[in-house]
């Protein structure tokens, strides 16, 4: 398999999509004014201590101090050299003795400033990898509570080996079960490294300095999404190309050598189509290439793929059919999966097959596609009902959630009331409105297509209530307005 990497960057956005054997897999997107604050580490200045609060107000550089309570002041236990955190049940020591105004404090972002509140500090320092976090102020190993329970100790014990008497604590990540001695060796590499930077950056820059931003997108994808399989990384600004080369040259000089600046006239998308492809995987349906089609409809608590056979009328008999829509469905589904970032539970309808054997191959040849994954992944058989239901661990937004929202018209359901449905809502509301008061006239303003009906189709309606009720009834088309959406005037 050959995979290339390419980077579309812009001040306000930057795209990555990964490609392999010429057909886009998956694609990621960061808005610059969406990066959040957590994770930062700072250099602050301690601007007011309030013991009655048992808190502080750090000075970060920010609009807004942001607040330290003394539950997030990583403290020293009295009785040996041993680390904790105040909130993990011990007895803290008062905030007033451990820090005073005018003090350089090193303090991380646990989380965002919300309206009129700054955000919320720890001095905890805790610094996330591809498959580890690392606690330099702590020497504990521990393990993801979302690892079954069996497999911790294996895993702790490997940690140990692997970490060494260097100091500083880990977290081994869900995403890091799997991973082999080397690929956790050289994400504690990084992490160690990355401390040592902060540290030394810390002795040098005047208090409300940032000291560590978390990974951007574009350094991301040379700690995360670079693999063997990767041929090139190809960036289109010679700017973030030089940040790039740096950013490698320090912490993943294996990756240096496939990253290339993309000089070409063409914008870097079209080499392989993909702006067209996002526009397909925002989509409801996806086209097979055999003449069936995929229904995918994603909600809040599950996605559902339904396969269907379509046009697909090339086999010699139905069963072959079934099964060659199928084979090739079980292929677009995996891909469909990391195209859109879909996570959490999903349930796949495919068509139902009468013979075992068929259902076997076509069990083998998803679960083969959902293996190329690099998100974790489980499916299990076909169920009584003829669905394979399967999880996919949520690493981040959908491509849906983070290009689109919710239609104003429809309010996410994906359907509106038909015109005439709207008609007759109307025409009961004048009813209910005509018994509760006594106006002049009823004025209906309205959708150009519902005051289109009651000018032709429902006129004979519309003027029988007008008789019934004993008051004319006027229309006026509003262009703006959604089908649902109406007023009744009254006159």
């Amino acid at each position: 398999m050959q995979q290339d990497i390419l980077i579309n960057w812009s001040p306000q956005e930057t795209r990555v999509a990964v490609v392999e054997n010429g057909a886009v897999q998956e694609l990621h997107v960061e808005r610059a004014l969406e990066r959040g604050l957590v994770g930062n580490v700072y250099l602050g200045k301690v601007a007011r201590v309030l013991p009655g609060m048992q808190s502080a107000f750090i000075d970060i550089g920010l609009e807004r101090a942001a607040f330290l309570h003394v539950a997030d002041v990583w403290q020293r236990h009295p009785e040996g050299e041993a680390p904790f955190a105040a909130k993990n049940g011990a007895t803290p020591t008062p905030i007033e003795k451990q820090i005073f105004e005018g003090q350089a404090l090193m303090v991380q972002v646990i989380k965002e400033p919300i309206g009129t509140k700054g955000a919320r500090l720890s001095t905890q320092i805790s610094i996330a990898g591809r498959l580890l976090v690392f606690l330099p102020q702590d020497d504990h190993i521990g393990v993801s509570q979302k690892i079954p329970t069996g497999q911790r100790d294996e895993l702790r014990n490997r940690m140990k080996v692997l970490a060494g008497d260097e100091g500083g604590g880990f977290i081994l990540r869900t995403n890091g079960e799997d991973a082999i001695d080397q690929e956790l060796g050289e994400d504690i590499a990084y992490l160690r490294k990355a401390w040592r930077r902060i540290k030394d950056v810390s002795l040098r820059v005047p208090p409300k300095s940032l000291l560590h931003q978390d990974l951007s997108l574009l350094q991301r994808v040379l700690r995360d999404l670079v693999s063997e399989q990767t041929q090139t990384i190809r960036v289109d600004s010679r700017e973030q190309f030089d940040a790039l080369d740096t950013f490698g040259a320090e912490f993943m000089p294996m990756a240096v050598a496939k990253l290339q600046h993309y000089r070409g006239e063409r914008p870097i998308f079209d080499l392989y189509s993909i702006d067209e492809e996002i526009a397909r995987a925002l989509a409801r349906r996806v086209e097979l290439k055999s003449g069936g089609y995929l229904i995918v409809d994603q909600t809040e608590a599950l996605t559902t793929i339904d396969v269907n056979t379509g046009g697909f009328v090339g086999a010699r008999n139905f069963d072959d059919t079934i099964f060659k829509t199928n084979l090739e469905a079980s292929q677009a589904i995996a891909r469909q999966l990391r195209l859109r970032n879909l996570g959490g539970i999903i349930i796949v309808d495919f068509i139902d097959m009468v013979r075992e054997d068929h259902r076997e191959a076509v069990l083998a040849e998803f679960r083969k596609q959902l293996g190329r994954d690099r998100v974790k992944t489980t499916a299990g058989g076909f169920s009584h009902l003829g669905l394979v239901e399967m999880t996919r661990k949520r690493t981040r937004e959908s491509l849906a959630h983070m290009l689109c929202e919710p239609c104003a018209a429809c309010e996410g359901k994906g359907i509106v009331k038909t015109a005439r449905s709207v008609a007759y809502n109307i025409l009961r509301e004048i009813l209910r409105e005509a018994r509760q008061f006594n106006p002049r006239e009823f004025r209906v303003v309205a959708s150009p297509r519902v005051i289109e009906l009651f000018l032709d189709e429902e006129s004979q309606h519309l003027a029988g209530l007008s008789e019934f009720i004993g008051k004319p009834v006027s229309l006026q088309s509003e262009a703006a307005m959604g089908q649902e959406q109406y007023d009744i005037v009254l006159l």
